[in-house]
């Protein structure tokens, strides 16, 4: 793997630890500008909104820009919006800042994701991709529990200045590492989007926001779970997400070449599993080492839904890929909004602690059932294609326009 991959992590990195070092730092936030708690909570909202914007709009303004030159611009966008984020004076500026953070959050995956799938040969681009994508676990493990605790220990502005400093790291490591990647004849906005009304694109992009909403509606809900069901104290929960965190990049490892081996068998079983592991955390959670192992296979089977779906994505958006790429976070992000919001619903409800594990359980098999669903109908487009370029004497040609060659293995559903 070359050395281009190791900047691109580090991007993610900084990605993942602005994205959740938040979520730790609420009291302190919160007694800093002046208000409640779960009014600070809405700056989590606030960047993800951000995200859920930005993946499609700077990628669009950015579809001519050589794609070195947009990380880089990306890049700056991110500094800009963690140093804007720490020296905010009051609520309302620190809410929009966390708006600028996010914005570059999707189209900086999304343009990375691609960078990184054209650095490797074809038969390891989902490798590439899940490399990049390491960085953003190891955030949740390294970096989100050390900006937590600088942040409690110096105060929360610091935690924010300290992103802005992997942010410069990174940005240093795409100017020196990353190649230059021109665009090509036919690239701008209207070619973006018109490859994003690939229907397979839009079926992709659903599985994204219904399935990995299962995994959203535990994560967002875990703290509580853990110390009002397992019995687990405060202090032990920093801990517990850490574990968290290990999972999912030991999942990020296996998802890289297997997604190569088998894109669409991949997200399948990521999803069947995510369910499996679902309603087995629903009635595990009362004990400590059930639960804790539960978590951690939580952790790793949701990361085997991510590379496939990113390589997915970009294989149906074929030549237009970026958008579709960067699309795929704002997918996420809305999963993650979805996920938490039914979740809260079954609690609110008086359902109990427990319950959103069966609500993550029903989401994950409904994105099952969509993944399907695109797999059944791709199956049938290529054969309908096949059929078309037939010869007359009844051999048929083959259709190499019917899937990209990257994705050639693992069409089937």
């Amino acid at each position: 793997m070359p050395l281009a991959l190791l900047a691109l992590a580090v991007v993610a990195f900084g990605i993942g630890t602005t994205e959740f070092v938040t979520m730790g730092l609420l009291p302190q936030i919160a007694d800093g500008v002046g208000v409640s708690v779960p009014h600070a909570g809405n700056l989590v909202s606030a960047y993800a909104l951000g995200v859920v914007v930005g993946a499609p709009l700077l990628t669009g303004l950015g579809a001519r820009i050589p794609h070195k030159r947009l990380l880089l611009l990306l890049s700056a966008l991110f500094i800009v919006g963690n140093t804007a984020s720490a020296l905010a004076p009051n609520y309302g500026m620190l809410f929009a800042a966390r708006v600028l953070a996010g914005l570059p959050h999707g189209a900086l995956f999304g343009v990375g994701a691609v960078v990184a799938s054209r650095l490797v040969a074809p038969e390891r681009a989902a490798r590439a991709v899940s490399t990049m994508f390491l960085g953003l676990t190891i955030a949740n493990i390294v970096g989100v529990p050390a900006g937590t605790a600088l942040g409690q220990q110096l105060g929360w502005r610091y935690a924010y200045f300290a992103v802005a400093v992997i942010g410069i790291i990174a940005c240093g490591a795409l100017a020196l590492l990353v190649p230059h990647q021109p665009r090509g004849q036919q690239s701008g906005i209207k070619h973006e989007l018109r490859a994003m009304g690939n229907r397979q694109v839009g079926i992709g992009l659903l599985t994204a926001v219904v399935g990995f909403g299962g995994f959203f509606a535990v994560y967002s809900y875990l703290v509580p779970m853990l110390t009002h069901l397992t019995g687990l104290s405060d202090s032990s929960t920093t801990l517990v997400l850490a574990l968290y965190g290990v999972g999912m990049t030991l999942g990020t490892l296996v998802a890289g070449p297997l997604t190569d081996r088998a894109l669409r068998p991949t997200l399948y079983a990521g999803l069947i599993l995510l369910a499996g592991s679902l309603v087995t955390f629903y009635f595990a959670v009362h004990s400590t080492v059930p639960a804790l192992v539960n978590i951690a296979f939580i952790g790793a089977v949701g990361s085997l839904i991510t590379t496939p779906v990113q390589m997915l994505l970009m294989a149906k958006a074929d030549k237009a890929p970026t958008m579709a790429a960067a699309s795929n976070h704002s997918a996420f992000n809305l999963a993650n909004a979805g996920g938490a919001w039914l979740g809260g619903l079954v609690i609110s409800a008086g359902w109990g602690w427990a319950s959103p594990a069966l609500v993550g359980a029903v989401l994950a098999l409904a994105g099952l059932g969509l993944a399907v669903t695109g797999g059944v109908m791709d199956r049938g487009s290529r054969r309908s294609e096949v059929v078309a370029s037939s010869v007359p004497g009844g051999e048929p040609v083959e259709a190499r326009s019917a899937a990209p060659v990257r994705e050639e293995p693992t069409t089937a559903p």
